[in-house]
């Protein structure tokens, strides 16, 4: 394996002028790094990343925060999939690496003060592996560990979490919006029993949509019926649950706002156990734009979210931190309404 040290004996400079080509390529003149880069691409040098880790006190590892005890199914969920392969890509793209630190109770009892359980004991344990920043997912009970990150100094940035901090931020979709525009939509078609299917209680996503339900009912000059807005957690089998609640209904909507596709999806499947035929008896609008909504039978009228922007601007705003630009105001992604057969347009 070829060193450093050789790469500066055949390139006439010094192993620390090697070392800042790698480490500070802006401290060294423009000639002498492409001599060096040129040497070492010829021979397959590759610095070796726990060594700049230390020079730097920092490595090219960026830690994701995010539950993944298999009793909370939001690692399942695909609208976050689609956003981590956004993410790793646009990291990647700047030559960082994105590792999974995890949080779940198992790993609390294995190893105590390394869960979301001790946040100040998970703040030092970063610190420790100088990773270069953190991306926070929240599975609904982290706030308070989410606070200590922002406060810690390390570069955050949370994923629709509301955060700040000397050097944190967040990134999240207009959600009231797009749920807005959905009812807004759903009542220009006529409807006047609009109900909402929405996400977990203590979910930022989850309230920003509720919200805007309401405030396209107003928008639309229609009253908000508290019996037609049911509690869901994001996932199918309480979209099935939730749709079944309000066709039992003495007088049932005519239309259902999912705050989420799969929920949407478990409305769909629900309308077609009772008898009714979408949209001709019911239309139906979900949340996300994943992969299924557009392959279910009818397909699902959604608002989208910009899945590969969630990743790009959270990567550009962790990466500013990193590099000591300071953090970044909070990015609100807008969403877009894609018109397709389950709403009857």
């Amino acid at each position: 394996m070829v060193t450093a040290r050789e790469i500066a004996q055949l390139c006439g400079v010094s192993v620390a002028t090697v070392s800042r080509v790698f480490n500070r390529p802006a401290t060294v003149s423009e000639a002498t790094r492409t001599h060096v880069e040129r040497v070492a691409r010829e021979l397959d040098f590759s610095p070796n990343e726990s060594a700049r880790a230390l020079s730097r006190q920092r490595s090219a590892m960026v830690g994701l925060v995010w539950d993944t005890d298999h009793r909370r199914p939001g690692w399942r969920h695909p609208f976050l999939q689609d956003l981590l392969l956004g993410l790793k890509s646009a990291l990647s793209s700047h030559g960082y690496h994105l590792l999974l630190l995890a949080t779940s109770d198992d790993a609390r009892n294995r190893h105590p003060g390394v869960s979301l359980a001790d946040p100040v004991g998970y703040v030092g344990m970063t610190r420790r592996h100088h990773l270069a920043g953190l991306v926070l997912i929240d599975s609904g009970t982290d706030a308070e560990a989410f606070g200590t990150f922002a406060q810690s100094g390390l570069p955050c940035v949370a994923l629709d979490v509301a955060l700040s901090g000397p050097r944190a931020t967040y990134v999240t979709s207009d959600n009231a919006a797009g749920a807005a525009e959905a009812v807004r939509h759903l009542a220009g078609l006529g409807h006047r029993r609009i109900a909402t299917i929405t996400g977990p209680r203590g979910n930022a996503p989850a309230a920003a949509r509720t919200e805007g339900y309401r405030r396209g009912l107003a928008e639309a000059g229609l009253p908000v019926r508290e019996d037609y807005v049911v509690t869901g957690d994001f996932y199918r089998e309480s979209g099935f649950v939730g749709m079944r609640r309000l066709l039992a209904r003495k007088d049932p909507p005519t239309a259902v706002f999912a705050a989420s596709d799969e929920m949407a999806v478990g409305a769909l499947l629900a309308a077609r156990a009772a008898g009714l035929r979408v949209p001709d008896d019911l239309a139906v609008v979900g949340f996300d734009d994943i992969e299924v909504a557009s392959l279910v039978d009818p397909a699902l009228t959604t608002v989208a979210q910009d899945k590969p922007g969630f990743g790009t601007a959270a990567a550009g705003a962790l990466l500013a931190m990193i590099e000591n630009v300071g953090a970044p105001e909070p990015v609100r992604l807008p969403t877009k309404l894609v018109i397709r057969d389950s709403c009857g347009a």
